[in-house]
């Protein structure tokens, strides 16, 4: 049996590994070690809870031991698709380079760019990252990949779903031609591929496993229920989702509650804290240090249901996890095989619990079209929906609309005099007296404008017909003028007539 010694790793990373309590490395890490000491490219893929990533930090760690590095230009670079990830990844390399003078920096958002500038401009050995926030900094001109020695794409199909494939491809052509690159996968796409063909140079192939599949400590079961109204299906899911954890009873040690969207992670962990479960919600759009502290009490056990969106489902190391319940089926067969490896690692033993409607069936298909065998059926346990309590349901109620009586008497409206009346403006009324009296008297509008009309067109016209041309002419009055208006306005230029 192969151990850690026969790896050929640096003697202060064995002594780190011993005292985490390790001895014996896993099929991917005992095959894909050696490749990477030897400078090889690797392409591994293993289902989730293989240990994949000791496989690439223990070789890392041995191979960046000699050096120093340069502010700005890190020497090597992972790849994470979750923050969660990353940051169980730096904890990794802080417990294997306890003996070694290696320095990390970790960039993921949520963490101000000040303080990840600073390690930066430092020098750092090991970059870990999240690809958004590794490419804002390499934006910012805070950072220079082209001394990466050494890169890992960690759950690569975690990234192509979602969608940081271009980022990973824009990366791949900001780093070194020559570098040593490892790529791990739970799965192989199509896209990831193409990927691999394009980046890796000729490396050594590591499957573990058959691609997506489920360990076999993991014991299975498939909850198939019918709910009663199809507006009540979610409240009779969380119904069923209590009574299974009650069932379990101290079977149930701990347990990870997997929900397809965020706004149902947080409405099941309403509802099951309403209940008195011990629960607390984590998904994308939470601060990070909600999440770190959320991470942190499910793992020293003062959480007892951890209730995630699929960010949880990929990479963390989570070792004692007894239970994962589905409480919606997973859209995409794969996610189903990285939800319940959370629990059932390292060869302990594990249950899933799946929860489906009607609707669901046809990714239960899918699922056990992937797994090449049915998903066992379990008995769906005694549940009440009427013990869902008030304001439980995490919908908004709509109101209840009543239709009018007919027979009703009519609403009586009161006259606007009445409403006056009821509503008295006495100062106002003062005001307006006063004015209206200091007020001088003025012409209405509407009297003048009745005087213009009375003066028609036609005897203005023959008004001036009726005077003679030169009265017309030397008339004295010139509209718009003035009083000072100038002398030759006023004479004469037509000719006169001759007098014989």
């Amino acid at each position: 049996m192969t151990k850690f010694s026969d790896l050929a790793l640096d003697p202060r990373v064995l002594q780190a590994v011993a005292d985490a309590g390790y001895e014996t490395p896993t099929p991917i890490q005992a095959q894909a070690i050696p490749h990477a000491l030897e400078g090889k490219d690797v392409l591994g893929i293993a289902q989730t809870g293989t240990g994949k990533t000791a496989s690439f930090v223990l070789p890392m760690i041995t191979m960046l031991a000699n050096g120093r590095a340069r502010a700005r230009m890190p020497r090597s670079l992972v790849l994470c698709p979750t923050r969660e990830l990353a940051a169980q990844v730096a904890e990794n390399f802080e417990t294997y380079t306890k003996y070694l003078k290696l320095t990390k920096a970790l960039l993921i958002g949520g963490v101000s760019f000040g303080e990840q500038d600073k390690l930066i401009d430092r020098g750092v050995d090991v970059l870990i990252a999240t690809p958004g926030r590794l490419l804002d900094h390499f934006e910012r001109g805070k950072l220079l990949l082209t001394g990466v020695q050494i890169m890992v794409v960690d759950e690569a199909d975690r990234m192509l779903d979602m969608g940081f494939i271009p980022d990973i491809e824009r990366i791949f052509s900001l780093t070194p031609f020559t570098r040593q690159t490892f790529f791990y996968s739970a799965t192989m796409a199509p896209e990831i591929e193409r990927i691999t063909n394009a980046f890796l140079h000729s490396p050594a192939r590591i499957e573990i496993a058959r691609q997506a599949t489920a360990s076999e400590t993991i014991e299975q079961q498939l909850i198939a229920i019918k709910p009663t109204r199809k507006d009540r299906g979610f409240a009779e899911k969380r119904a069923v989702l209590r009574a299974l954890v009650k069932q379990e009873g101290d079977a149930c040690t701990n347990a990870i509650i997997f929900c397809n969207r965020k706004m149902d992670v947080d409405v099941v962990a309403k509802s099951l804290k309403q209940h008195g479960f011990n629960a607390a919600p984590i998904h994308g759009d939470l601060d990070q240090s909600v999440r770190t502290k959320t991470l942190d009490g499910f793992r020293d056990g003062s959480l007892h249901l951890l209730v995630a969106s699929d960010v949880a489902a990929r990479g963390l190391d989570i070792p004692a996890v007894s239970h994962v319940f589905n409480f919606d089926v997973p859209t995409h067969p794969e996610d189903y095989v990285h939800r319940i490896g959370r629990t059932g690692r390292a060869g302990r033993a594990g249950k899933a619990y799946t929860i489906a409607v009607p609707a669901d069936d046809k990714y239960v298909s899918a699922i056990e079209g992937l797994l090449k065998k049915p998903i066992p059926a379990g008995p769906v346990p005694e549940y009440e929906a009427s013990a869902e309590r008030e304001g439980d349901s995490g919908r908004r109620p709509r109101p209840e609309r009543r239709a009018p009586r007919h027979d009703a008497p009519p609403r009586p409206v009161a006259d606007h005099h009445q409403v006056a009346a009821m509503q008295p403006l006495p100062e106002v009324e003062a005001r307006v007296v006063e004015v209206a009296e200091a007020a001088p008297e003025q012409p209405r509008r509407r009297e003048r404008h009745t005087e213009r009309r009375e003066e028609r067109p036609e005897e203005r016209r023959n008004e001036q017909r009726r005077r003679p041309a030169e009265s017309r002419h030397n008339d004295d009055r010139v509209m718009g003028m003035g009083d000072h208006m100038p002398d030759f306005l006023t004479r004469s230029f037509v000719p006169q007539a001759s007098q014989e």
